[in-house]
């Protein structure tokens, strides 16, 4: 789940993109889109969560992703966050999926996103 990207208008997105979307998600009507470089990110909510999924420019997914809570990272990951973050407060984290299915872990702290992989093993620090 990216932190800053451009947000956009549905009528701004290519259809392609939306027909995607639309297509994945028939029952989800409330929309926020957004621009994070060449990726197109809609955000919503459904049972209570807050969820994404980024398609490329070709309607193509990328990632789906979803908030989850701090405590829900795996413990390699807590314990990482806790000895090098141990002031810092964890702004958002997040289990991501990628097109292949490959699960990964996202934890915002200070400016920076922290990639964890499906087991919490630290695997590298995005900037944002």
């Amino acid at each position: 789940m990216q932190a800053h990207a451009q947000k956009l208008m549905a009528t701004d997105v290519p259809t392609v993109v939306t027909d995607a979307f639309n297509k994945a998600h028939p029952s989800i009507k409330v929309v926020d889109w957004s621009l994070d470089g060449n990726y197109y990110e809609a955000r919503y909510m459904t049972d209570k969560v807050y969820r994404s999924v980024t398609y490329d420019a070709t309607g193509k997914l990328i990632e789906t992703g979803e908030k989850i809570v701090v405590t829900s990272l795996p413990a390699p990951a807590l314990e990482y966050l806790k000895i090098n973050y141990t002031e810092e407060i964890v702004k958002e984290t997040s289990k991501n999926t990628d097109a292949n299915g490959i699960e990964t872990y996202e934890a915002e702290v200070k400016g920076l996103d922290l990639i964890f992989d499906s087991e919490g093993n630290f695997v590298r620090l995005v900037e944002n």
